[in-house]
């Protein structure tokens, strides 16, 4: 879909702002729409501030003025605005339900009044804790959300699945793992990474045996761009193909690309409902061409490079002033 105008909601988010790299880099015109909250942050798209193929606007999804004048401007949506720490919506879900929800019907109703293709951006989380032995979830596996943050988005798909039965909606979804790599905040890679730069203590939560997969962020996008080109509406293609490790030694693999002592990481009560893995199978997706281009231990080590250039600059880029800090070291998770 190159040379196509591009409405990106949540562009100076993490994802978001990696989305719209991708896009402008193969020839689109790109809006970003972002109001700059948790995760947020202009400096996260400042290298396009003299494009002129990206505008940015200031605004909420759950503003049917705003959102319905620009999805009525452009060729397709990318739908990445979301309130996304699984920590934060433990303290304080209705915000999530509120971006997540509300804010996907938001953008659901524009691009059923105006007939505007849709990527929906969801999570892996949905389908809730994985199998210990190491089985995959497919797209058609049951949701089951375990967090306040999962269950915001199994709703949202929900609605997506909704609109496209009721409305015939041109909208189609990825489920992704964990992506990490340049300008992520608060989760677990850039918690463990700046704590580590800083000779700060690296909370690791319980014993640390819970397992995540990653994924580059790099090779996130692209896949989620391949899905808004090639995918089919109403069907959901998982993002997967990273690779799997515990968060302790996860922990340990940034102290010493850190240069950090490993003594530094510190085991912490738990979360309330913390799933002990997740994992899914990207069949559907690879059927479509996508393959991942990064090693997992280069594409780690070129992102403890990032925090280590940026970890001075990195906290006063964002509005919310709790911005890559951990739980209080001990504390109730």
């Amino acid at each position: 879909m190159a040379d196509s105008h591009v409405l990106v909601t949540g562009g100076a988010g993490f994802i978001g702002s990696h989305l719209v790299d991708a896009l402008l880099e193969r020839g689109d015109r790109v809006t970003v729409l972002d109001r700059l909250s948790a995760g947020g942050s202009l400096a996260n798209i400042s290298g396009h501030e003299a494009n002129a193929r990206m505008s940015f606007i200031r605004g909420d999804v759950c503003d049917p003025e705003v959102v319905g004048r620009l999805v009525r401007e452009v060729d397709a949506v990318v739908h990445a605005a979301a309130e996304t720490h699984v920590d934060r919506s433990i303290e304080e879900p209705a915000a999530f339900l509120t971006t997540n929800v509300l804010g996907t019907e938001s953008v659901l109703e524009a691009v059923r009044r105006h007939g505007t293709r849709m990527l929906m951006i969801s999570t892996d989380e949905v389908y809730g804790a994985g199998d210990p032995a190491g089985g995959l979830f497919d797209e058609d596996a049951p949701l089951r959300p375990r967090s306040p943050y999962a269950a915001s988005k199994a709703a949202a798909d929900l609605l997506c699945a909704a609109s496209v039965t009721t409305y015939d909606a041109p909208v189609v979804l990825v489920r992704g793992t964990n992506a990490f790599g340049p300008r992520q905040i608060e989760r677990v890679v850039p918690t463990f990474a700046v704590n580590a730069l800083r000779g700060s203590p690296v909370p690791v939560y319980a014993r640390g045996e819970q397992r995540r997969e990653f994924l580059y962020v790099g090779d996130w996008v692209l896949a989620a761009l391949t899905v808004l080109d090639h995918g089919r509406t109403g069907v959901v293609y998982n993002i997967g193909e990273g690779h799997e490790l515990s968060n302790a030694e996860l922990a340990r693999r940034i102290c010493e690309l850190a240069g950090a002592d490993p003594e530094l990481i510190e085991f912490v009560a738990d979360r309330p409902g913390h799933d002990f893995r997740y994992g899914v199978r990207s069949d559907r997706l690879r059927a479509l061409g996508w393959r991942p281009g990064w090693e997992f231990d280069e594409a780690l080590a070129h992102t403890i490079e990032w925090y280590r250039d940026n970890l001075d600059s990195l906290e006063g880029a964002h509005e919310v002033p709790v911005v890559t800090a951990p739980r209080a070291v001990g504390g109730r998770a």
